[in-house]
């Protein structure tokens, strides 16, 4: 017979929360009667530990994840293949560490006494830029597999995978800024953004008249222009600093050997 409810608690080692929210989780954490799961981190897990993770998900029939926001953590365990089941995040990126305790106790009916603590852990470094997909927003344009020059991507009509996201180079979201329905997301990203992992907004159209609707929609689109314009210029200088950072490193490399 299955657990009833697990704990996952993803100790980032991205920075995208604070060093001291993390030990206060843990700290806190420790004090339920539940089986608790610090995962030293979950980006890392998806790609280097996935039987680990496909085990703990056998485990239990609820899930209870600790990390960034849903819809990043969502994608990143269907991108590395995991099979997780019924589970709910708690987003520590916006909740205080006593938000995510009263909803434990209070909503998931969690009693106080001595947790079953477990760390699961793994040495592989990822990269600060780990792309994920939102399947769901993806509409298949490839833009972001021939923006990238990194191998991180592998794109056809019919398919767009993220088959090496530790080729991905750090401070580098260009591809996701060129993305034209914000379906890529980096989780490791220490911003509260659509690119980072928030749902999307919803557009809203408040008028519905004559020529005003037109002459609004006409300033709107002038708007979006420039500003798209804005985001690639910015995609395209994220891009070269990478490939410079990225040829630095073979001359140091050829040098050294």
């Amino acid at each position: 017979m299955m657990k009833k409810t697990g704990i996952l608690f993803c100790r980032c080692s991205a920075s995208v929360v604070s060093a001291e929210k993390l030990d206060e989780l843990a700290d806190g954490l420790g004090k339920y009667d539940a089986d608790v799961y610090e995962l030293q981190d979950l980006c890392a897990l998806t790609v280097n530990e996935k039987d680990v993770l496909n085990t703990i998900g056998n485990e239990f029939d609820k899930k209870i994840i600790i990390a960034c926001y849903p819809r990043a953590v969502k994608n990143m365990l269907r991108q590395g293949e995991i099979e997780f089941g019924d589970f709910e995040v708690l987003n520590f990126k916006e909740l205080s560490s006593a938000e995510i305790f009263s909803k434990i106790e209070i909503g998931y009916q969690i009693p106080k006494g001595e947790a079953r603590y477990q760390v699961q852990a793994t040495d592989l470094n990822v990269p600060a830029w780990f792309p994920v997909i939102d399947e769901s927003l993806c509409n298949l344009c490839g833009k972001c597999a021939r923006f990238c020059l990194f191998g991180v991507y592998t794109y056809n009509k019919k398919s767009l995978k993220v088959v090496d996201p530790l080729a991905c180079k750090n401070k580098c979201p260009a591809c996701g800024r060129t993305c034209p329905t914000q379906a890529i997301m980096f989780p490791r990203l220490d911003e509260n953004s659509v690119l980072a992992g928030a749902e999307p907004g919803e557009k809203k159209v408040t008028i519905d008249k004559g020529s005003l609707l037109t002459t609004l929609n006409q300033r709107n689109q002038n708007r979006r222009n420039i500003f798209r314009q804005g985001v690639v210029q910015q995609a395209e200088d994220e891009r070269r600093k990478a490939i410079e950072e990225f040829k630095l490193g073979v001359d140091k490399k050829e040098k050294n050997d």
